[in-house]
């Protein structure tokens, strides 16, 4: 299977990323708030089990996690967030899928596409790029740290579907409905992630030459800085780009 995962792939942006870690725990924190809204309890409810250990993936604070449920369920005041998904066209053709967490659907709209069409890009219809992923468990693993056989072995005896090694990363893949299973599987086998969520996964990448492959970066990159968008998913093929001093 082909592959996709923001760990394994945007390496370059690693300081970057770094800088944003208040910006991404803002993002998770909405994530738990709307998972809560359908129960407190991580047990019985999946889609707030995953957010948690996604959270806990980032290394957020207990506290924080806490916080969030009480808001989502109701506890604690907290405003209602709508789930909207768009999607369109980076420069070379480059499918993009945006995932938001908004409560005014009217500025997320003019933002995601202010910012498609002031680089290159163009906001697409409901489906026009969506048949072009799956939606799996992604999960990461510094390949330098981990042997891939060792991976492979625990990850496949818990249920996963495929590892990959990408560019040095340790790539778990897993359904949708295993994902928060293998993930805590592999961390009470001792392999410590890098990161893990529901991603969407391109059936097929397309390969750009490093200049335009750059010009869907700054879009990807542009865009999650949007504070309502909380994932970004392309079919941009990054190997054999050397990108790791932009």
């Amino acid at each position: 299977m082909s592959g996709h995962s923001k760990w394994a792939t945007i390496k370059h942006k690693k300081g970057a990323e770094d800088a944003k870690r208040g910006q991404k725990f803002t993002k998770l924190i909405k994530e738990i708030s709307v998972a809560a809204k359908d129960g407190a309890d991580p047990d019985s409810n999946a889609k707030l089990r995953t957010a948690i250990l996604k959270a806990k993936a980032e290394n957020m604070p207990k506290d924080n996690i806490e916080k969030a449920i009480k808001k989502g369920s109701g506890e604690m005041g907290g405003g209602d967030y709508y789930e909207l998904v768009y999607e369109g066209y980076a420069p070379g053709g480059i499918a993009i899928i945006v995932d938001t967490l908004t409560d005014n659907k009217n500025r997320t709209a003019a933002d995601v596409r202010s910012t498609l069409t002031k680089l290159g890009g163009s906001l697409g219809a409901t489906g026009s790029v969506s048949y072009m992923f799956e939606t799996k468990g992604v999960i990461s693993f510094d390949g330098d740290r981990y042997e891939e056989e060792k991976v492979f072995e625990a990850a496949l005896e818990l249920g996963a579907e495929d590892v990959l090694n990408e560019d040095g990363t340790i790539i778990v893949y897993t359904s949708p409905a295993d994902f928060a299973k293998v993930m805590e599987g592999l961390g009470n086998a001792g392999f410590e992630t890098l990161g893990g969520g529901i991603e969407r996964v391109p059936n097929q990448k397309t390969a750009l030459d490093e200049e335009k492959a750059k010009k869907v970066l700054n879009i990807i990159d542009r865009l999650e800085e949007l504070d309502d968008v909380q994932n970004v998913y392309s079919n941009l093929d990054m190997s054999g780009l050397d990108l790791d001093e932009e």
